[in-house]
């Protein structure tokens, strides 16, 4: 998967799960104060980027993540690459 597709497919996630503008989902965007997401939006963001992505991402990031960028940022350099998707999915079946 390359950088723009999991870019757009994290940007298609905000705007649908969260009824979102998709002009407001921006990389500078901050998830709380912008977009008016709130902790219990945290717990549905991960399960449907786990969803879209088939993989399991630890829900304390969640809580470091305070911008749209942030999540593009996490996404794609933890799970970007092939080998580090076939990792993560490793690692939760272990």
């Amino acid at each position: 998967m390359s950088p723009e597709s999991i870019i757009s497919k994290i940007d298609e996630i905000l705007v649908e799960e969260f009824e979102l503008e998709p002009e407001s989902v921006v990389p500078d965007a901050r998830l709380r104060e912008d977009l008016d997401l709130d902790s219990l939006d945290g717990v549905d963001l991960v399960v449907a980027l786990e969803k879209a992505f088939d993989f399991r991402i630890d829900g304390k990031v969640v809580v470091e993540m305070k911008t749209v960028g942030d999540i593009h940022d996490y996404v794609r350099n933890h799970f970007g690459s092939s080998e580090q998707i076939q990792a993560a999915r490793a690692a939760v079946t272990a």
